[in-house]
């Protein structure tokens, strides 16, 4: 898509969860983005895990207090496909809006960080786990892959995203850059740790945005002091449910391009002028004419993870090793390679030698 006289306008969502009711969060998330239409939206951006809700208890209470709470995310966690994505599919396909909207995503015995991206006519073309759950998190969600460190292209354009402190890997930062995203799409949970938090996030997301050459969306949620007591009674513990809230847009070249969100409920709206893409990457393009991959060069292993694979699919029948290939002292723990004519395995190796290679 070229960029030339192109202009995107994109909202950046900072509100409150319904701490009561999966169902609530997911209607504020329909009314946002309806509203956000109503402006002019063709990106909506809403904050990290917003369905249900972050798990703010997890970083106040001791793992053997959270129990309940985490049980209970569980009962309202996002199936994926389910009635959640069905219901913002929807909704995005009404507005014609591109959305990404992050979710606590329920697979099977396992919670997961997910970022969820639909295109303006509702498809789904990007489901991404959050690689690392960051200190307190990594009692509540399992690690994430690098399957869905990918950048898809949508009605916006070529967008990527990242969930909260993977900015801070700059492998992964760079695994989207060398795909040349044009928008990323950052999510944090907001209403946590303090003005520091907000400080390194704004830091963080305009050194993304110069490094890469492309536009920031950053959306960050929030909590209301009553939903903050019923969290957390103890006044002294309220504290660190408090502040660490920027929801801003940022340029190419690093410039905020409107007064970021650090309170409250609010959709932050700006048109984003793609033209300035190649204006940025004219002066400095960090994965083209300003790289040395001959001296540096990123290698990702993108394959989807999974505990159990099978060396003979279903539809294709094991090799029959006959007798005759088999040598008089074959036992078990020395396998025989099958004829080169037998069927290979699901990535064209020879299973044979790949049997050989792992059992010496």
């Amino acid at each position: 898509m070229s960029n030339h006289k192109r202009t995107v306008r994109a909202a950046a969502v900072q509100i409150a969860p319904d701490l009561d009711s999966e169902h609530g969060t997911v209607a504020k998330v329909c009314q946002a983005i309806a509203e956000a239409a109503a402006q002019g939206a063709q990106l909506v951006v809403f904050p990290e895990t917003f369905v249900p809700y972050y798990p703010y208890f997890s970083f106040v209470r001791p793992p053997f207090a959270s129990g309940p709470e985490h049980l209970l995310l569980y009962e309202r966690a996002v199936t994926v496909p389910g009635p959640v994505t069905q219901a913002v599919s929807e909704a995005a396909r009404a507005h014609g809006t591109v959305v990404v909207l992050g979710v606590n995503e329920r697979d099977h015995g396992t919670l997961y960080n997910t970022q969820l991206v639909f295109d303006a006519d509702g498809t789904l073309v990007l489901k991404r786990r959050k690689i690392t759950p960051t200190y307190h998190e990594r009692m509540i969600w399992g690690q994430g892959d690098a399957s869905g460190l990918k950048v898809v292209p949508t009605a916006v354009g070529r967008l990527g995203a990242l969930a909260c402190w993977e900015h801070y890997n700059p492998l992964a930062r760079y695994s989207l850059m060398a795909q040349h995203e044009e928008i990323h799409c950052a999510q944090f949970p907001g209403s946590m740790v303090g003005q520091i938090f907000a400080d390194q996030m704004e830091v963080t997301i305009r050194h993304h945005a110069l490094e890469s050459g492309c536009f920031v969306i950053n959306a960050t949620g929030w909590l209301t002091d009553e939903q903050i007591a019923a969290i957390e009674p103890d006044p002294k513990a309220q504290k660190a449910l408090r502040g660490g809230c920027c929801t801003a847009i940022v340029s190419p070249e690093g410039k905020l391009l409107a007064e970021p969100l650090r309170s409250g409920e609010g959709i932050l709206v700006a048109d984003l002028d793609m033209e300035l893409v190649t204006k940025r990457k004219r002066m400095m393009d960090s994965v083209g004419h300003y790289a040395r991959p001959e001296l540096l060069h990123l290698v990702i292993d993108d394959r989807r993870t999974s505990p159990m694979s099978s060396l003979f699919p279903a539809e294709q029948p094991a090799p029959v090793i006959h007798s005759s290939t088999r040598s008089h002292h074959a036992d078990s723990r020395h396998p025989v390679a099958p004829p080169a004519s037998e069927p290979q395995g699901p990535h064209g190796i020879d299973l044979g030698t790949a049997v050989l290679g792992a059992a010496s």
